[in-house]
């Protein structure tokens, strides 16, 4: 029988508070060299989104919002303010859903979540009206930042950026993949692999850009921890040698949605 891979979450303690053009490959690569420690062939490195908006300056005022009159109808219906739906707005393609705890938006990267991702927990000014944003284009964020470490670490990684998002059907936000670079998003088992039966897998499809970013969010915490970045190891076989085609690939097509 094939052993499975033993994995192991490391969140990485000790950076520094991100602001505005600062380099987060360069923040982790000297933490890691401060806890003697470097990056090593197969890593996979799971960033949380708020740093990488906070670096790309994704952060905006409610304020700077100018409500349209389909904000002031959504802050109608929930309760809430129309600078904030006017925000939810410009992030989202399509409004799915609306209700006083959450508005539930296509982002216009395609994901679906709530508040278009928006979100003003551990952002500074936040209790006075700061938000952040998504990154503009979360893979290509995952890429850049992967060339960086490769640069300064000379060895092959993986990248994933990583947010908090709920599901369908059930409680709870999972730490889910929202840019990746360097891994393998999907792993088609259809046709390709066996049960303990003999029965040729039919419909197995596993979501491992997901699952190494739930897995790090459990590790870096959602709250005061200050860890907003994980090394994980032991899923070299799934880190590839190009950049691959993103997070963006893992989403369902619209035509295969059965919830809207």
């Amino acid at each position: 029988m094939k052993r499975n891979p033993e994995l192991t979450v490391r969140p990485l303690a000790g950076l520094p508070m991100f602001a505005t053009g600062m380099s987060i490959a360069q923040a982790i690569c000297v933490g890691l060299e401060a806890e003697g420690d470097r990056f090593r062939d197969g890593d996979i490195l799971v960033v949380a989104q708020k740093i990488v908006s906070k670096v790309e300056g994704r952060a905006r005022d409610l304020h700077t919002f100018t409500a349209s009159e389909e904000a002031h109808e959504l802050s109608r219906a929930t309760g809430r303010e129309p600078e904030m739906m006017q925000a939810i707005l410009e992030e989202s393609s399509q409004i799915l859903r609306r209700t006083p705890a959450a508005v539930i938006a296509a982002h216009r990267t395609g994901h679906v979540l709530a508040n278009a991702g928006i979100d003003a927990s551990n952002v500074e000014g936040g209790d006075a009206g700061r938000v952040l944003l998504w990154p503009l284009d979360p893979d290509a964020s995952a890429r850049a930042l992967r060339h960086e470490v490769q640069v300064l670490s000379e060895v092959r990684i993986g990248v994933v950026i990583a947010d908090s998002m709920g599901r369908a059907w059930r409680i709870g936000t999972l730490g889910t993949a929202i840019g990746c670079a360097g891994l393998a998003v999907l792993e088609d088992r259809r046709g390709r692999a066996q049960d303990l039966y003999g029965r040729t897998l039919q419909a197995t499809v596993i979501g491992i850009a997901d699952s190494v970013a739930a897995m790090a969010a459990l590790a870096m915490g959602e709250g005061a921890e200050g860890t907003p970045v994980a090394l994980v190891r032991g899923c070299e076989r799934w880190v590839t040698e190009e950049d691959g085609p993103g997070a963006a690939s893992g989403l369902r097509p619209i035509e295969q949605d059965m919830f809207r």
